[in-house]
């Protein structure tokens, strides 16, 4: 084989394990993660609906006083799990859109367009839906707008997951895309919108503490034993300012780096001057040491040959998908249906909101605009993928879910409400997702000509 082909061979290697495998795997661990996710939702309900309810709901409210040095905390249980372990969640998401940014569909404008528009339409509808019908409701109903326009990516994709090969790879990129533009979207509505009593001094040191990430990012500082602590008085800095402390973690996230320290090249010339020297005397004690030595640093060099951004995101999406959003789901899909009206909860301004939002909202808002995107010459389906996809998938995005739970925890402050917000979730995520499930069952991909 000559030099060229060789290096066109390599290359053709690299693309694949540079830019869709981590696509591939975040979406295999999302899709497994839905069902753990479900089950947690699901032991929620019972759990808030059985004789252990009243130590359910106990166990929750049990305050935690935490201070450390200069910091002082005193939160409930389920306020630990929405305002501290939901920050890796949402430092996960903000590594995600920065990966998708600076690598993936949505570094280039013309591949983004699509995408972008599509997840646009599918926060514009459902927030006008659900306003159209809390305009006149009076109290703090209206605020609910938000909850509608999230997509829950784990639950979505796992819907895909389970048609197997009946869904075109195109389909599942174009899903995945429009979702973490979605994030992005929710993200940016609750920084801006759901913001209350904003305490300017903590802000101020909340951004001061982002900019000596960013210097010491410029400056060359790598070590994670520098980066946790000053994450951590980042974190807290914001829950005190008024802003929701999880915006610390997207933050944090898109100035995590995405490059490495050391290019193919760099790596491939370093490796070979330590393999040289790599001693070949196994039985000589002295080699042995040599050879561990050498070892170490080969492992060093590989170590900053992966960017940051994919060696953190490798380690905590996991524990972010089977671990931190089951609990948040654990602590707040709980809704006590005993001695109230199903009927009245159903019927509601706010469940029925929310269930159209998710539903309505998204079918015609994801489709309006990827059509109105398409025909403009703003970008193309994805090959293989036609109109009826384009229909199911926006229909699966109705799933909202985790996110949709943690904006109307932010939107309302009555419990009552709250709930009748999160009947409209499980309603509105249970039928789009069925919805959703069939048209794409039902759809044969096209064949290219």
């Amino acid at each position: 084989m000559d030099r060229g082909h060789q290096t066109w061979a390599n290359s053709e290697r690299f693309v694949p394990r540079r830019f869709v495998r981590p696509f591939v795997r975040f979406s295999e661990i999302e899709a497994s993660s839905g069902i753990v996710l479900l089950v947690a939702a699901v032991t929620a309900v019972v759990l808030a609906n059985s004789d252990l309810s009243e130590t359910y709901f106990q166990v929750l409210d049990t305050q935690f006083l935490i201070e450390f040095g200069p910091f002082h905390l005193d939160e409930s249980l389920q306020h630990l799990i929405n305002d501290g372990l939901m920050v890796i969640f949402f430092f996960v998401v903000g590594l995600e859109i920065k990966r998708e940014l600076v690598l993936g569909d949505l570094r280039d404008p013309k591949a983004a367009a699509l995408p972008v528009m599509a997840a646009l339409g599918g926060m514009i509808f459902p927030a006008a839906i659900y306003i159209a019908f809390n305009s006149g409701a009076g109290g703090e109903a209206i605020r609910g707008w938000g909850i509608p326009m999230a997509t829950d990516i784990a639950f979505a994709v796992g819907v895909l997951a389970l048609l197997g090969t009946k869904i075109p790879s195109g389909a599942k990129l174009f899903l995945l895309a429009l979702a973490i533009a979605d994030d992005l979207g929710a993200i940016a509505v609750i920084a801006v919108f759901y913001t209350e009593d904003l305490d300017a001094g903590y802000l101020a040191m909340a951004v001061g503490g982002l900019v000596v990430a960013a210097l010491a990012r410029r400056s060359g500082v790598r070590a994670l034993k520098f980066y946790i602590p000053l994450g951590f008085v980042i974190w807290f800095f914001t829950l005190e300012s008024g802003v929701h402390a999880t915006l610390a973690g997207v933050a944090l996230g898109f100035l995590t780096p995405a490059k490495p320290m050391y290019d193919a090249t760099e790596f491939d010339r370093r490796a070979r001057v330590i393999l040289d020297e790599y001693p070949d005397e196994p039985d000589n004690p002295r080699a042995r040491e040599h050879a561990d030595y050498e070892a170490l640093l080969l492992s060093e060099i590989a170590t900053e040959a992966v960017s940051p951004l994919s060696r953190i995101e490798d380690r905590l999406q996991s524990w972010s998908s089977f671990l931190v959003v089951p609990l948040f789901a654990l602590a707040n899909a709980g809704v006590d249906f005993r001695g109230s009206d199903i009927g009245e909860a159903l019927t509601s301004s706010v469940a029925v909101g929310v269930a159209l939002g998710l539903v309505i909202g998204k079918l015609v808002g994801i489709s309006l605009f990827t059509l109105v995107a398409v025909r403009f010459g703003m970008g193309r389906l994805p090959a293989g993928v036609g109109w009826a996809h384009v229909i199911g998938l926006a229909l699966v995005a109705g799933i909202g879910f985790t996110v949709s739970l943690f904006v109307a925890g932010l939107a309302f402050n009555d419990a009552q409400t709250i709930d009748l917000a999160k009947v409209g979730i499980f309603v509105g995520s249970l039928v789009a997702g069925a919805l959703g499930a069939v048209v794409l069952f039902r759809t044969k991909p096209l064949v290219s000509p």
